[in-house]
C-alpha cells in the first residue's frame, strides 16, 4: 500500500527549494533493526516494486509490481526475512514531490518550474525517509539501471550507513551513445508543439507525441537487435498502418513498429514528459568519480560488499561498465563480485529475465561473514543461465 511522508523543506544540489518533500513508498515485510534493505527504481518506474494483491489487472501499469519474483516471500529479496523499503524519487510524477504536484505560492502545478533534480538528491531524500522510519542503518541498497547508479550513490555518499550494495544493469556514467540518444529524446518533446515551454499543465493540451516519439526511442535502447529480430523480424502487424501510422502504407505496418508505437502510446498516457525531462538529466549527469579524483577513490570509504551484475546483450548499459566499477573497487580494496549473464534480451533482461537475479542476490544477502570481516572475494565475471522474457512483448 502506497504511504506518503512529509519530510520537510529540501533544498536541491543545484539550487531551488521546495517548502515541503514529500516521498511516496511502500514497505514489505517486518523491521528489526538490522534487516532493512533499499531498493531503488530504475528512470520511469515508481514504488510499486510488489504487484498489490487486489491490483486491477486492467489497471495502469504503473500500478504494477516490476520485480515480483525479485522482491516476494521467499524470492531474492524475502520479504519474510527482510524489511524492504521502495520510494518514488523526486521530480517523478508518482506520487512523490515534482514538476505535476501543487505550486506552493501560486494556482497550479510545478511544471517546468520545478527545481533539477540529481541522483544525489535522490539519495538524500532517501536518507531522510529512512530517518522518519527510524532505519539508521541498511542491510542493503539494490537498484537497476539508474536505480544502480542510486545504489552506487549510497556508497559513495553514505557509505557507513549501507552493508551491501548491489548494481544491476549499469555504469559508473552515460556513454557517448546514450548521452547522444537522450538529446534526441529531449528535442522529441521539446518540438512537439504541445510542449508550451514546459507549461502545458493547466491547458488542455499535452506534449504527447513528443513524449510518444522519445519513449519510441528509449526502447530501441532497452532492447538489443538479436532480441528484436528474434520476436519480430520482418513479420507485418496485425492492425492496419495508416490507422497508428501515417508513414506506413497499407501492408507496409510490421510488427516492430507496432511493438514500439503500443509502448509509446501507453507511456505517453501515464507519464509527465517534464518529469520525464528531470529523470533524463539526472541519469545523463550523474558520474561516479564526479567529486572524487576517481573511480576507485569515489568508493575508498565503502567497507561493505558490492555486487555487480551486467548483461551480454545490454547496449543501454554495457557489461564493460560494470567491469569498470568493479576494477574501481578492487583497486579501493572493496568486496566485489560482477556477474555477467548471458542474454540477448538487451538492457531490459534485469526486468524481464528476474530469475537470473536469483543466485546473485541471495549470496549477497546471506553474505554475513564477508561484510564483518571485510575481505575482498576477488571473483571474476561468472555466466548465469539464459531465462526467457516474462513480458512476451
Amino acid at each position: 500500500m502506497t504511504r506518503r511522508a512529509s519530510l520537510g523543506p529540501f533544498t536541491f544540489e543545484h539550487g531551488g527549494r521546495v517548502p515541503e518533500l514529500e516521498l511516496a513508498y511502500e514497505t514489505y515485510g517486518r523491521y528489526d533493526g538490522s534487516n532493512a534493505v533499499l531498493v531503488c527504481h530504475a528512470l520511469t518506474g515508481s514504488h510499486h516494486v510488489r504487484t498489490p494483491t487486489n491490483a486491477d489487472p486492467e489497471g495502469p501499469p504503473s500500478a504494477n509490481g516490476w520485480w515480483d519474483e525479485v522482491v516476494a516471500p521467499g524470492g531474492p529479496i524475502d520479504t519474510t526475512e527482510q524489511y524492504v523499503i521502495c520510494a518514488n524519487v523526486p521530480g517523478s510524477c508518482h506520487g512523490s514531490t515534482g514538476p505535476t504536484t501543487p505550486h506552493p505560492d501560486r494556482e497550479g502545478v510545478w511544471g517546468s518550474e520545478f527545481p533539477t533534480v540529481t541522483i544525489g538528491d535522490w539519495t538524500r531524500a532517501q536518507r531522510r525517509l529512512l530517518d522518519h522510519l527510524g532505519v539508521r542503518r541498511l542491510s542493503a541498497v539494490v537498484g537497476g539501471s539508474v536505480g544502480g547508479m542510486n545504489a552506487l550513490e549510497w556508497a559513495r555518499r553514505y557509505p557507513d550507513r549501507v552493508d551491501r550494495v548491489a548494481a544491476v544493469a549499469t555504469g559508473p556514467r552515460l556513454d557517448a551513445e546514450m548521452v547522444a540518444t537522450n538529446s534526441v529524446a529531449r528535442r522529441a518533446i521539446t518540438g512537439d508543439p504541445d510542449w508550451q515551454g514546459g507549461d502545458y499543465h493547466d491547458t488542455d493540451r499535452r506534449p504527447t507525441h513528443g513524449l510518444a516519439q522519445a519513449r519510441r526511442l528509449g526502447h530501441l535502447s532497452y532492447r538489443s537487435k538479436a532480441s528484436l529480430d528474434d520476436q519480430f523480424g520482418r513479420d507485418r502487424a496485425g492492425r492496419a498502418g495508416p490507422e497508428v501510422d501515417p508513414t506506413a502504407a497499407d501492408g507496409s505496418y510490421r510488427a516492430v513498429a507496432s511493438y514500439l508505437d503500443y509502448n509509446a502510446e501507453r507511456f505517453a498516457e501515464r507519464f509527465d514528459a517534464v518529469s520525464y525531462l528531470s529523470l533524463l538529466q539526472a541519469m545523463e549527469e550523474w558520474d561516479l568519480a564526479s567529486e572524487a579524483s576517481s573511480d576507485a577513490a569515489a568508493l575508498a570509504d565503502f567497507d561493505g560488499d558490492l555486487l555487480l551484475v551486467s548483461y551480454t546483450g545490454d547496449r543501454h548499459f554495457p557489461v564493460a561498465g560494470s567491469e569498470t566499477v568493479a576494477t574501481a573497487a578492487r583497486e579501493a580494496g572493496v568486496a566485489v563480485t560482477h556477474e555477467t549473464v548471458d542474454s540477448d534480451y538487451g538492457h531490459d533482461a534485469f526486468l524481464a529475465e528476474q530469475a537470473t537475479l536469483a543466485e546473485p542476490l541471495a549470496g549477497l544477502l546471506a553474505s554475513e561473514e564477508a561484510v564483518e570481516h571485510h575481505e575482498p572475494c576477488g571473483r571474476g565475471p561468472s555466466t548465469a543461465p539464459v531465462h526467457a522474457g516474462l513480458y512476451g512483448i
